[in-house]
């Protein structure tokens, strides 16, 4: 348990008293007071700080405990709130389930979007199918594998590759990781490919070979460090997450979300003087704009 005043809680989530309240009222965080203070369990932060991102997206307050004790009376017993991962889709809140979207109220999955996790952020994209739809021949590799049939070829540059892959990445996902692959071919070192390449992957649900690309840039970039991190994650191997969510701390000392999402994963892993550790260090880059 932690003990913050309105004020922390503020600054923290940008949270006014009165939302807190509300919250608190409405049993979706159950703060303890002890020597004069409130005290949050991990459980409760974790709940606040998705009660901001949804304020944020312009969700009411009324809107977003409803739908917080709508989901806490249809758990499990012993389940926790701060296990579901809540996003807004434009007005409505939707429900986190892998890679799809569920809205709350109807329970209907939102087919024409994709969700996907990028620098410990949810960001939804459009997309024609609720699955990948397959890439006619044309648009992939000769029977040689060494071109599109557009011309694009495996001598061509690194950049060349790149810019092909970013250009088609909405219209045609597959060939925009063939381009990424070969981008990587002609230049390994090419962070921004194996980053789109990874995140590509994840979307597609092929965490195993997301987690191969990542894990060769994973000791020189912050992000890639964290992207395999968010991966080992969805594969349930959540003392694998650790182990590189600290790579990327090395890599970037002030990297919140890093932090964050440590002090979340040590919480479960019952080492609360780690979390704490985390926390504090996530709350303290918060107070200074980090």
């Amino acid at each position: 348990m932690h003990a913050y005043d309105t004020k922390d809680l503020e600054r923290l989530f940008g949270l006014p008293a009165s939302a807190v309240r509300a919250l608190a009222r409405a049993g979706n965080i159950q703060p303890v007071r002890r020597s004069g203070r409130l005290h949050y369990s991990f459980h409760d932060l974790v709940v606040l700080r998705t009660a901001s991102a949804l304020r944020a997206a312009k969700i009411s307050s009324q809107r977003i405990n409803k739908t917080l004790q709508e989901l806490r009376s249809a758990l499990p017993e012993g389940s926790a709130l701060n296990k579901i991962s809540l996003t807004a889709l434009g007005n409505r809140i939707a429900i986190r389930e892998g890679q799809s979207l569920r809205e709350s109220e109807s329970g209907q999955y939102a087919l024409a979007l994709e969700i996907v996790e990028e620098k410990g952020r949810l960001h939804v994209i459009s997309r024609q199918d609720a699955a990948p739809t397959p890439a006619p021949a044309s648009a992939l590799e000769s029977d040689n594998g060494s071109e599109f049939s557009t011309g694009v070829s495996v001598s061509r540059s690194a950049d060349e590759h790149y810019a092909r892959a970013l250009a088609i990445e909405d219209s045609n996902p597959q060939a925009a990781q063939k381009a990424y692959e070969l981008c990587l071919k002609a230049d390994p070192d090419y962070l921004e490919a194996r980053i789109n390449l990874g995140r590509l992957l994840h979307m597609a649900g092929r965490l195993a070979e997301a987690e191969r690309v990542y894990r060769i840039g994973a000791k020189t970039d912050p992000f890639i460090a964290f992207n395999l991190a968010v991966v080992l994650e969805d594969l349930k191997r959540e003392p694998d997450a650790i182990i590189a969510y600290r790579e990327a701390l090395a890599l970037d000392p002030q990297f919140a979300d890093a932090h964050f999402n440590l002090a979340r994963l040590y919480e479960r892993a019952k080492d609360p003087k780690a979390s704490l550790r985390h926390l504090l260090a996530y709350r303290r880059m918060m107070d200074q704009g980090a």
